[in-house]
């Protein structure tokens, strides 16, 4: 006899109820677990290929894991020694940047009262405010990057990570089909076409979604630290780094990295006073160099939305941005950092169980009602 269906949602409703509790109580725990489950299914496509080519599920395995070794160490010893240092750096210059706004706003009352005699720019708490909030930032800008790489804990949550998370990857990575396969084994006989349709969109959505979007965030942030660094942008690398980073969050990567590098781009070349020979000069606003930097996103948000998401993520994902980010903010909050890595699966979850559920309402007789009934 089969298992009324109220019984059956109080049961996955329990369960559901139970992985959230999990999750929220032993987020840091988990945090390693999940990070390389994560990175075992977005290389299991790369695996199932090497199969192809002959290899065996081990061998496959095992080159994956060496190359990104490898990839990681080279990285690790290339870029990540200057991002470091361009973002102590970062810091300390958008404190003297923040720490100058109080002459540029008097600069602009000056420009603005010769120009508009009868506006108002009296701004004296805005002025005090900005010296403030600057000099904070200046004075523990610094201070507060050195106790975040510095930190005892920090530290060893980092060893962790690098040592759990290339186990968890291998393990999962070599055992994932035979997993998936145990999974299907103990679907619900009632309703296990349902439950292998459904896992099918989500594999498709998280695999358009994951996987797409990544090679796009890995493509825009190389060319924006790429450019930059040509452009001459100083903290060109770390800009680009961000950018890329955020870009799979639509418009924000893109809005986040230009406003940053737009202002860098003030701030470097502006002009004013400089000593050239122990002679002062003065050295005029460079708008082609401003120009550049703003062309470089400009083109960047182009390139993204009319060629790298179409072609590498597609129209079918039916992640909606607004959805993406509620999700990325409840979990974040919820959870921590295995919130944030956990908010986008969840969120095509989600999206593909509130679609199903809305066909399955507007074929049920809630919708219909007496429509198509014989009097």
């Amino acid at each position: 006899m089969a298992l009324p269906s109220q019984k059956q949602y109080q049961y996955w409703g329990i369960t559901a109820a139970i992985f959230i509790f999990l999750l929220w109580a032993l987020s840091n725990v988990l945090t390693p677990f999940i990070l390389g489950s994560v990175i075992a299914y977005f290389l299991d496509p790369i695996a199932d290929r090497l199969e192809k080519l002959g290899l065996s599920r081990i061998m496959a395995t095992i080159v994956i894991t060496l190359s990104g070794i490898l990839t990681f160490l080279l990285l690790f010893l290339l870029v990540v020694p200057t991002l470091i240092g361009q973002l102590g750096q970062l810091i300390n210059t958008i404190g003297i940047i923040i720490q100058d706004l109080p002459q540029t706003w008097t600069s602009l009352k000056e420009w603005l009262s010769g120009r508009f005699p009868n506006l108002d720019s009296n701004g004296t708490f805005m002025v005090d405010q900005m010296t403030a909030l600057g000099n904070a930032v200046q004075s523990r800008g610094g201070d507060l990057v050195a106790a975040l790489l510095n930190s005892a804990q920090g530290i060893i949550n980092i060893i962790i990570l690098l040592i759990i998370v290339p186990v968890v990857t291998f393990y999962m990575l070599m055992d994932w089909d035979r997993m998936i396969a145990q999974v299907d084994n103990l679907l619900p006989r009632d309703h296990q076409e349902t439950v292998r349709d459904l896992a099918r969109q989500i594999d498709r959505t998280l695999a358009s979604f994951i996987r797409g979007q990544g090679t796009v965030c890995l493509i825009l942030g190389t060319y924006y630290a790429i450019a930059l660094i040509i452009a001459g942008l100083n903290f060109g690398l770390i800009v680009g780094f961000i950018a890329g980073l955020i870009s799979f969050i639509p418009y924000i990567g893109a809005l986040v990295g230009g406003v940053l590098a737009i202002g860098l781009a003030l701030f470097q070349w502006w002009g004013g006073d400089v000593v050239v020979d122990g002679e002062t000069a003065q050295q005029s606003i460079n708008w082609l160099r401003i120009g550049i930097v703003a062309g470089i996103f400009g083109f960047g948000q182009f390139f993204e939305g009319n060629i790298l998401t179409p072609k590498l993520v597609g129209n079918s994902v039916g992640l909606h941005p607004v959805w993406l980010i509620l999700a990325l903010s409840v979990f974040g909050n919820l959870l921590g950092f295995v919130g944030m890595l956990v908010a986008v699966p969840i969120a095509a979850v989600m999206g593909v169980v509130a679609r199903f559920l809305i066909e399955r309402y507007k074929s049920g007789k809630l919708y219909k009602g007496h429509i198509g009934k014989s009097g």
